[in-house]
Formats: C-alpha cells, structure tokens, sequence
C-alpha cells in the first residue's frame, strides 16, 4: 500500500515535535517541511533528515495532507493556499483566529471534500482514553490547567492558548450549549491575559469551574467530574484517571476494581451500597503521535476526523465567550472605581 504524502508548515516548537513524531506513523510519508524563517527550516530539516521546502507552493503540490503548525493569526491564510491545492488539513488549536475565518475554511473543505481536523490533543490523553467505558453524564466539573511562564504563546490570551483544551474536552463531555458564562482574568506579566476563571453553565444544567495559569510555580492539568453515584479524576500529566463509584445493577465491572469504603445503611430499608475505586490507565500512548496517526488513517478511510473543524470552531466560540465576559467584568472594576 502507498504512504500518505504529508508535510509540516511552520517549525517552531511545536511543528518541530509533529515533522519528527510523523517518522513514527507507518501510513505516513513525511515530504519535508516549510517554514517563513529558511535558516531555521533548514536547519530543522536536516535535524529530522526531511527537505526543507524554499517555497510553500512547491511542498503543498506534492502533499495529500499538511499540518498547519503556524502562529493563530496565520491559519486562515495558510489553510485556504492549502485548499487550493486539494490538500487534507490538520490545523493546531486554535483553528483560527475569528469565528469568521474558521467558519470560511469549514466551508471550502467542505465544498472542496476535504478532510479537516484540529489539534486538540487532550481527546488523545490516555486519562480521556481510559474513560471510554465509562458513562459519562456530568453535573459538574472542575479542571485547572496551570503553567510556569514561556514567552512562547503570550501572543494571545491564557484562555487561547491553554484553556482552549478544557473547553473542548468539556464541550464533548457535557453535550449541551452554554447558556450562561460568568469570567475574570487579569494579565501579569505578558500584555494580554495570564490568568483566568470562568464559571459555565450549560443548558442541561451542568456547571463547570475552569481555571488556567501560565504563570504558576506549579504545573497541573487535571480535571474532575462529579455526576450521579460516580466521580471522576482525570490526569492530563501523569496519564491516568481514576473513578468512585457506586455500581449499578447492569453496569460491567472494571478491571481491577478494588473495594474502596462501604457506606453504611441511610434509612431503615435502605441497602447497604459500596463506594468502589478504580484507577484506569491506558500503556504505550503518545498523544500526539496517535494524533497524526488518526489523521493520516482519516485521509486513507475517508472517514471523519475525532476532533473535526466544527468542534474547533465551538470551542473557539467558547473560548472568546469567556474573553467578552473578562472583558465585560475589568470593565464593570473600572467603572465602580472611577465612581
């Protein structure tokens, strides 16, 4: 069978990690890479033994798929030279930079039957990985994404650049739209936002607390799930997740289910119902490797991506929600203090 023919364009850190990762996935054929800045393209090429491309045009005429792997404010333009060139897209999060622009590239994809798919990595964590036998219904989630500083992704606000992840993994879980969003943020030491908290709430009735941090001592990615007779812990670092529950009747035990407490009876006809725990791994997974991977096997099936442009684009709705509501909020400060 032939390898699919795919490219990287842009090689910062991040494009630099998805060209390399590509020598890994079987079905792929890794044609070289592009980068505005030659020297660097060059020099990353020849760490990576791949061509480095002196032309965008020249690397998308040979390509079936490319990754976009480019600063935000560069996604659009990127992706429709791409299109033109009939080419399969993976764009890293954020898709773009407006709603308008991510709505456009949808659409010509979509005219065009193309595959598109977003860089939202965390659906690939083996903790998100580990729960994919496990009925998840949320009333509340709480998740915390916390940073030390980089300089690398302070062009656009914390909630862009890494509460994006929550947002998307949320959306997934909850399955229902937000209807109502209360936020603050206030930027440190960067010139746009480094911290921020944002209460959600959704039709449904779910609520979810998210707060993200790139400027703690501390570095954390977790989140936590709190539903009818279960909760949830999920570690976005270490990999792994772990579950309290207490089971129902038909519901299939887990692996290694191990006995965590027993609750006592609540009233007089009550039966005596048991709290089990499980901790729920998943070996050998390499987020963004599997990542490529499914997106390589999209172009060869013909079959929808995990996380496709209209996912990227609620989340990006989502994500500048809780910018308009930050916004509202250092205005309303603003205002009570002037008075």
């Amino acid at each position: 069978m032939n390898k699919i023919p795919v490219g990287v364009i842009g090689v910062g850190h991040l494009g630099k990690l998805h060209a390399g990762l590509y020598r890994e996935v079987d079905r792929a054929a890794l044609q070289g890479v592009y980068d505005t800045d030659m020297e660097k393209c060059r020099r990353i090429a020849d760490e990576l033994g791949t061509k480095a491309f002196a032309s965008i045009d020249e690397l998308l005429e040979i390509c079936r798929g490319v990754n976009i792997v480019t600063p935000t404010s560069s996604h659009h333009e990127t992706a429709l030279k791409a299109i033109e060139y009939k080419c399969h897209l993976f764009i890293e999060k954020p898709i773009t930079a407006t709603k308008k622009e991510a709505e456009e590239i949808i659409r010509c994809c979509r005219e065009k039957d193309l595959l598109l798919q977003i860089g939202h990595i965390e659906r690939f964590n083996p903790a998100v990985l580990a729960l994919s036998d496990v009925n998840i219904d949320p009333l509340f989630i709480e998740s915390h994404r916390l940073a030390s500083f980089n300089p690398r992704g302070t062009d656009v606000a914390v909630i862009l650049d890494l509460m994006i992840h929550d947002l998307d993994l949320i959306l997934t879980l909850v399955k229902s739209r937000p209807v109502k969003i209360e936020a603050s943020g206030v930027g440190v030491i960067s010139k746009t936002i480094d911290i921020a908290n944002a209460r959600i709430q959704f039709a449904n009735g779910c609520v979810a607390n998210v707060t993200a941090s790139r400027i703690s001592k501390r570095k954390m990615r977790k989140m936590r799930i709190f539903q009818k007779n279960s909760y949830m812990s999920l570690d976005f670092a270490d990999g792994y997740s772990e579950i309290y529950y207490i089971p129902e009747d038909d519901q299939k035990e887990f692996k290694d289910g191990t006995l965590a407490f027993s609750l006592g009876q609540i009233d007089s006809g009550e039966e005596k119902k048991e709290i089990k725990y499980n901790k729920l791994q998943r070996e050998g997974i390499n987020p963004l490797r599997n990542e490529l991977a499914a997106f390589v096997e999209s172009i060869e099936k013909g079959t929808p991506p995990i996380v496709s442009g209209e996912d990227g684009l609620a989340a990006l709705e989502l994500a500048n929600a809780v910018l308009e509501k930050i916004q509202e909020h250092t205005e309303l400060v603003a205002e009570k203090e002037i008075n």
